[in-house]
């Protein structure tokens, strides 16, 4: 199976955190967080895609802890959607409750890139696990 590169964000209304990684390793890398929004956002995330060229993005999508949608549930799905518009790439969305919290219980430096990281890797063993049997 070929190597897949991913491209992942930590969507925020101010912030964007980044990652890299892909299949080979299994593991992501935080990149950088993203502080302008608008089109300067946009614009920040295809310079990015220009540099490390990956297959697909991954967009980390929020939840309340029962599972139900919220306001910033739909933000990261709208986010997700102009990406693929933009870009042109696949884009998978991952549940990616308690990330930040998590970054920041592993003394992250940077909270937003390092959540991103830890979404991808998230995305990285759902692809690496063996389908469920029927």
């Amino acid at each position: 199976m070929a190597v897949r590169s991913f491209l992942a964000f930590d969507y925020g209304v101010k912030r964007v955190g980044v990652a890299s990684g892909n299949t080979l390793l299994g593991r992501a890398t935080p990149l950088k967080t993203i502080s302008v929004d608008g089109d300067a956002r946009f614009a920040a995330i295809g310079k990015l895609l220009a540099e490390w060229q990956p297959d697909a993005l991954v967009v980390g999508v929020p939840f309340h802890p029962d599972g139900a949608e919220h306001e910033n549930t739909l933000k990261a799905r709208r986010f997700a959607r102009q990406l693929h518009g933009r870009f042109r790439l696949p884009v998978h969305e991952v549940d990616e409750r308690y990330t930040t919290t998590e970054a920041l219980g592993q003394g992250a430096a940077d909270a937003d890139a390092a959540a991103a990281a830890i979404i991808l890797e998230q995305h990285l063993r759902s692809l690496a696990a063996p389908p469920e049997s029927a």
